[in-house]
């Protein structure tokens, strides 16, 4: 008998359902995962909770429900063949779109596997693949330390951003418009987060620095950046000539107006987790060189749980809601009214 399992989805009227299928073959290169916590990264997976709640609102049709999930931690239950660094029984985080489902299991590839250490809850786990995500923004930037860097949009993308800056020596001011964000990044221990709505941004980050401007402006939120870019270039160190300079990284698919102003800022793309993700060969075990490539994605991953066992990253004060997979889509139902107090949703084992 073939093994079951159920898949989180997402459908047309917003709702959370569960979809039950069967569990994929554990092919070459592949490990069965029991999984035991997964990271919902709204955004990405979503459109927003927001948006989600505005279709309920719609009351468009179910459709066909979209499975979702990127993101989890557990036990592995077998692995395929030309398989060896993993074995049934041992604790792994697991990271791949289509792969590490919402879900009882997932088959993923090993390369997008990594041993979790004893000391580090499944919950924590889970956070794997936004917290690289968050480590190939910070590299992109190459930030040297002490550097005054703004980090605008404050998800979960933004504070593990935010939090890493602040591992390599930097200080932070994280761009807020949800009071919650706010909140949990003085939580985990932001150097200062200000809320845009209430705050002129550029007299903060002013402030903030000294007058001396930013060296850094990481964006990661989605859509049109519009007048935040402006406040963003507003606020970078400025020549005696009159030029803005500094770096600005995009993580999070904002959407800014590249016309010409009187700047010689660096404008950088961050995408996914580094080298390998998406590539098929290299995620079931066709390593690259390690000296032309230092940091791939699996590298990434291990030493952000590293960072995690460390406590030099906080994660756990970014989950706002623990829900059982299983009864997801009645707990969603009773969350899903206020949307911006949702930041990091886990679905967990019942």
């Amino acid at each position: 008998m073939s093994l079951k399992r159920h898949v989180a989805a997402v459908c047309g009227d917003g709702r959370i359902r569960l979809v039950e299928e069967n569990v994929p073959e554990v092919s070459e290169g592949m490990v069965l995962v029991r999984v035991y916590a997964s990271l919902v990264s709204p955004g990405t997976e979503l459109g927003g909770w927001k948006h989600l709640a505005a279709l309920r609102r719609e009351g468009g049709e179910i459709g066909t429900p979209r499975k979702f999930g990127y993101s989890n931690a557990g036990i592995v239950e077998a692995v395929g063949d030309n398989v060896s660094r993993f074995r049934k029984g041992q604790r792994v985080a697991c990271i791949g779109y289509g792969f590490a489902l919402h879900s009882e299991y997932a088959v993923v590839p090993q390369n997008l596997c990594v041993p979790l250490p004893d000391d580090i809850s499944y919950e924590e786990g889970s956070y794997s693949m936004l917290l690289a995500t968050a480590m190939q923004a910070v590299r992109r930037a190459e930030p040297a330390l002490g550097e005054k860097v703004a980090v605008v949009g404050m998800g979960l993308v933004g504070q593990l951003t935010a939090q890493l800056h602040q591992v390599c020596g930097n200080f932070v001011i994280g761009w807020a418009r949800n009071p919650i964000q706010i909140e949990i990044a003085d939580k985990w221990g932001i150097d200062k987060a200000i809320n845009m709505k209430t705050e002129d941004p550029v007299e903060a980050t002013k402030a903030f620095t000294d007058g001396r401007g930013l060296d850094t402006a990481v964006l990661a939120f989605p859509g049109k950046a519009g007048n935040t870019w402006k406040a963003v270039c507003d606020s970078m160190k400025i020549t005696p000539d009159g030029h803005r300079m500094g770096r600005v990284v995009m993580v999070g698919g904002s959407e800014i107006d590249c016309a010409w102003i009187a700047a010689n800022m660096d404008i950088r793309f961050a995408a996914r987790t580094g080298p390998g993700y998406h590539d098929s060969a290299w995620e079931k075990g066709n390593d690259y060189p390690p000296v032309f490539v230092e940091w791939t994605t699996e590298d990434n991953l291990k030493l952000g749980l590293e960072l995690i066992r460390r406590r030099k990253i906080d994660v756990l004060s970014l989950t706002t809601h623990h829900v059982p997979l299983m009864e997801a889509t009645e707990a969603i139902d009773s969350i899903i009214n206020e949307p911006e107090k949702i930041l990091g949703l886990v679905f967990e084992e019942n």
